[in-house]
């Protein structure tokens, strides 16, 4: 099982020097060995500081400063989500994207889904840097995950895309809405000869 529990988490520069345990893990034996190889178990302390925001300033906006990090970005910055701390809970996250999802609407996706919910985005975004710091792998990197939360105006909240795969934009964890098309959404077309 690829576990992230309180013992991994305390290793980590900076989680040091917090406190925090661990309720019991609520997922069967049979779960857990159905998702030992493509889920990670990993445990969310609810810190007040630990939100994305927090996170942000933790680990900064340069990779040429310091790798992992986050994208240079700042509309979320007073945003409810993005103030919001981990749960306390632990959680089964998938390490790759489910590939019959990619291009589709999130309640398109949300339809079909049995057992499964979209993960919010700090558990999402505290899962990709804990397992970059401990395991050295990067999830996710030219991927962008829906999450369960949403902006002041309802839209879709998304997290990924570490690397751009043409190597145009720095690297840096992105924190993206899915903008829902509104009145305000229309066009002038201009004249042509």
């Amino acid at each position: 099982m690829n576990t992230i529990g309180p013992e991994e988490l305390r290793t980590l520069p900076f989680l040091a020097g917090e406190n925090f345990g661990a309720p019991a893990i609520p997922f069967s034996r049979e779960t857990l060995e159905q998702c030992a190889d493509t889920h990670i178990l990993i445990f969310t302390p609810q810190i007040k500081w630990l939100t994305l925001t927090g996170l942000r300033e933790k680990f900064g906006m340069d990779p040429a400063v310091s790798e992992p990090c986050m994208y240079n970005q700042d509309w979320y910055l007073r945003e409810d989500f993005a103030n919001e701390p981990l749960d306390g809970q632990w959680h089964l996250i998938p390490k790759a994207v489910r590939e019959n999802a990619r291009g589709k609407q999130p309640e398109d996706i949300q339809k079909g889904l049995q057992g499964e919910q979209f993960p919010n985005a700090i558990t999402l975004t505290f899962t990709f840097f804990t397992w970059r710091l401990l395991k050295g792998e990067t999830l996710w990197k030219h991927d962008y995950l829906w999450s369960s939360d949403t902006d002041h105006n309802g839209d879709r909240v998304y997290v990924g895309g570490y690397e751009d795969p043409v190597g145009i934009n720095k690297n840096g964890f992105n924190v993206h809405r899915h903008l829902s098309l509104r009145a305000m959404h229309t066009a002038a077309p201009e004249v042509i000869s």
